[in-house]
């Protein structure tokens, strides 16, 4: 379903907002496909999948008023199903308790709102600079579990590690990475 121009959605959106049925339809119809594949992607399971799917477009729908002209819309959907996926692993985690989820709780310790996730193209080249600036078995870590999000196991096999020493490694280039950010807004904060 093709929708011509900025403009255009621009216009669904404020009749879905003014809860127009039709509108609202369209507007799922038009980023199901995008929404429904990201979640897949991060929970690897179709009924699953398509369970959160429909949860993230009951929250885009409701708030539709929060929404910023300024910036994509379908960044700001994808957003939302980021964040609706890490609640689900954040429940999911609570629920069971195991051993094997300890490294999904201390990610969503870092999970970011959709205002934060929309930094600005400096901020992201900051982080860039500062990721290549650490120890190469650690930027191989990160690049491999946040921007290939690849899973432990994964990762694990891929650079010939047990599955243990994996997770020991993601969490201390956590930890740099994130002592080396809060340095980095110290120093700009003087």
């Amino acid at each position: 379903m093709q929708l011509g121009g900025k403009e255009n959605l621009l216009n669904l959106v404020v009749l879905a907002r003014g809860k127009d049925q039709k509108a609202q339809t369209r507007l799922i119809n038009l980023f199901w496909v995008d929404v429904f594949s990201f979640v897949l992607r991060k929970v690897r399971d179709e009924s699953l999948a398509d369970e959160i799917t429909v949860s993230v477009f009951s929250k885009v729908l409701n708030k539709l008023d929060l929404y910023d002209p300024d910036f994509q819309f379908k960044t700001w959907v994808l957003t939302i199903a980021q964040n609706t996926v890490i609640d689900h692993w954040r429940k999911r985690s609570r629920e069971e308790e195991d051993a094997t989820d300890s490294l999904d709780k201390v990610k969503n310790q870092f999970a970011l709102s959709p205002e934060e996730l929309m930094i600005s193209g400096e901020e992201e080249s900051q982080i860039l600079s500062i990721i290549e600036s650490l120890d190469q078995n650690y930027q191989e870590i990160i690049r491999l579990r946040f921007f290939e999000e690849k899973s432990i196991k994964e990762i694990a096999e891929e650079l010939n590690l047990s599955v243990s020493n994996t997770k020991v490694r993601i969490m201390r280039a956590k930890k740099v990475l994130a002592k080396l950010l809060s340095d980095q807004d110290l120093k700009e904060d003087w």
